[in-house]
């Protein structure tokens, strides 16, 4: 399920750097800068929301942190060329600071989830988990990678959640995710951090104590993986991936955002 956020947003102006590599389901990769000279053993995946791949923010995203992170950085077609949302279904967001109606709620419902029921469909978790638990493997034999972290937005917020009680991932940033349970929180087995929009629909403030208090109440057990939370004062959902460009305060908070994922990684995959 999709809230009224999710298909509202900006494209973020540039170019990607990467390309498209067909052997490995089209993902797109945005290459290590220092590759001609030095090798890396680790590697990022970003998980895109609910527009997928043809939304080129996720792109521009992976080519930010390759160039933080001095890796590679990978974003996997995860919706196997069938993304949730058309690109076309995005919209400038429209009383971004007042809470959904339920008019709201009824006219994505509308406009863009029923008409979209086939994707989103055949994109359902279990679908779109089993896709990455075998796209990562795939990634560590040929690439050789050691160690792997993923960032998810949105839908991937909620798809790198379960991603990391799997053991497949060293390192996770979940950014204002989509529905997730209770229970998939206390599976959680890797350091992961959380990107928190202070007004979320999905995530609400209630929700996010909720899961802090799982994680910190692991402290002192065999249970206990590292953890940080930050909320950005402004922000809505979706704000870490389609910021709202007309408000300088939400692009800094996109930036800051960025900031934490490539800190947490540099953290957990370097350090």
């Amino acid at each position: 399920m999709s809230c009224p956020r999710c298909a509202q947003g900006y494209i973020l102006p540039d170019e990607p750097k990467g390309s498209i590599q067909p052997d490995f389901s089209g993902a797109y990769l945005a290459p290590n800068p220092d590759a001609e000279t030095t090798t890396s053993d680790r590697a990022v995946i970003v998980l895109t929301d609910v527009f997928g791949l043809p939304l080129k923010n996720p792109k521009l995203i992976a080519d930010t942190l390759a160039e933080r992170l001095r890796c590679d950085v990978w974003v996997p077609d995860y919706f196997n060329g069938r993304p949730i949302f058309r690109l076309d279904d995005m919209e400038p967001p429209e009383r971004e600071d007042d809470p959904m109606t339920i008019w709201d709620w009824l006219r994505v419902l509308w406009k863009t989830f029923l008409p979209n029921l086939g994707a989103l469909w055949s994109n359902r978790s279990s679908v779109v988990d089993q896709r990455l638990a075998s796209f990562i493997p795939l990634l560590k034999e040929k690439k050789g990678y050691k160690k792997i972290g993923a960032v998810g937005y949105c839908f991937g917020g909620s798809a790198c959640i379960r991603l990391a009680s799997t053991g497949l991932i060293d390192g996770g940033v979940i950014c204002h995710p989509g529905p997730f349970s209770l229970t998939q929180v206390r599976a959680i087995c890797t350091p992961v951090a959380w990107v928190c929009a202070e007004r979320d629909e999905f995530f609400a403030n209630s929700k996010q104590h909720e899961t802090e208090a799982e994680l910190a109440g692991r402290k002192g057990t065999d249970r206990f993986v590292d953890f940080e939370f930050k909320e950005y004062k402004g922000t809505v959902h979706g704000f870490a991936c389609r910021p709202n460009l007309e408000k300088p305060d939400v692009v800094e908070s996109y930036k800051s955002a960025l900031d934490q994922t490539a800190s947490w990684f540099e953290k957990t995959l370097i350090s």
